[in-house]
């Protein structure tokens, strides 16, 4: 709050300043976020309406072109962050947005209307995202550092998962969904891909500067920001394809694009980042705590699942996540 008692007009002269540079810092967060935000739904409408001109089912849609699309802010903000030479804003981003999308967004979108999980999700789904996890974990808990050979590794298994989905895992999911006629022209979908691509870019230059200078300004780590501020931000796109995937009544797409755009996050956003740039964690808490939320709350999402009803997750679970989404916050801003 802007309120404080002053001894001279120089106090008063400089709290003014600060404070005017404070509301100008979140004035061009929210200006980064919402372009990014837009850039993200602009490249998801291009992208869907490019598989459907392809005739690509819609749960492999979900689980990679829908993932990839709403993954497309946090892919852009982790690189520039790291270019930048901030690489706890863009580990934090990727760590953050994990945790956000199965603890904030799921924990909305289950609230909103329960989704009945089918075999495919614990099989498949569920544990490529943990392993891929881990896999993470152990990559950065090592040395603290993601080398460019670690980031290679991530993109080998992306591909491999990818190849699975479409050639091993696509006669399983035609049955679960007609496959929708696309209207959009070949001539509209470039212009979205190149709005949506100029978008994210003019976004994430917007955002990371205005998140630093935040930071800084507070006088806290950018760790904190990347995971309380910007990860949520960057998490919307993910809201809103999910919900709007609950209102259409196609829940399978809602979970799959959430859990495949966690294993994005992962092996795409940290791949190709670090392959840019190899990332260093300069703040310990990412390791100590950060890497232990999002563990446990990928863990915690299997048993959800058989805990009060059998494969569904309602509203109970919703209310559960939400919990943990406000504790974890909460630990961590104070």
């Amino acid at each position: 709050m802007c309120f404080h008692f002053f001894k001279n007009k120089n106090d008063l002269g400089n709290y003014n300043v600060s404070c005017a540079l404070f509301i100008m810092d979140f004035i061009a967060i929210g200006l980064g976020l919402f372009l990014l935000i837009k850039g993200g739904d602009w490249l998801m409408e291009a992208s869907v309406s490019l598989s459907l001109q392809l005739n690509i089912p819609k749960i492999i849609i979900g689980m990679t072109v829908v993932s990839f699309a709403t993954s497309a802010p946090e892919l852009i903000v982790s690189i520039k962050a790291a270019l930048m030479g901030h690489p706890d804003l863009a580990m934090g981003n990727v760590v953050g947005s994990n945790v956000a999308n199965l603890a904030f967004v799921l924990g909305i979108v289950i609230l909103i209307s329960p989704i009945y999980v089918t075999k495919n999700f614990y099989k498949l789904d569920w544990p490529m995202m943990y392993v891929a996890s881990l896999i993470f974990y152990f990559f950065v808990v090592q040395d603290g550092i993601l080398s460019r050979f670690e980031g290679v590794i991530l993109l080998i298994l992306l591909f491999g998962f990818l190849i699975f989905l479409l050639f091993f895992q696509g006669k399983a999911v035609l049955e679960e969904g007609a496959i929708q006629t696309a209207t959009t022209s070949f001539k509209m979908i470039g212009f979205l891909l190149f709005t949506g691509g100029c978008s994210l870019w003019l976004g994430s230059e917007v955002l990371i500067k205005s998140a630093v200078s935040l930071a800084q300004n507070l006088g806290v780590s950018e760790r904190v920001i990347s995971i309380s501020i910007i990860s949520v931000g960057t998490s919307i796109p993910e809201l809103t394809a999910s919900v709007i995937a609950i209102i259409n009544k196609e829940k399978a797409l809602s979970l799959g694009n959430l859990i495949g755009s966690n294993i994005f996050n992962i092996l795409a956003v940290m791949g190709i980042t670090s392959v840019i740039q190899p990332i260093v964690v300069q703040d310990q808490n990412l390791l100590n705590v950060d890497f232990i939320w999002m563990l446990s709350i990928s863990l915690l999402i299997l048993p959800l699942v058989f805990v009060f009803t059998k494969f569904k997750l309602g509203r109970y679970e919703g209310l559960i996540l939400l919990g943990l989404y406000t504790l974890f916050i909460l630990q961590m801003i104070s």
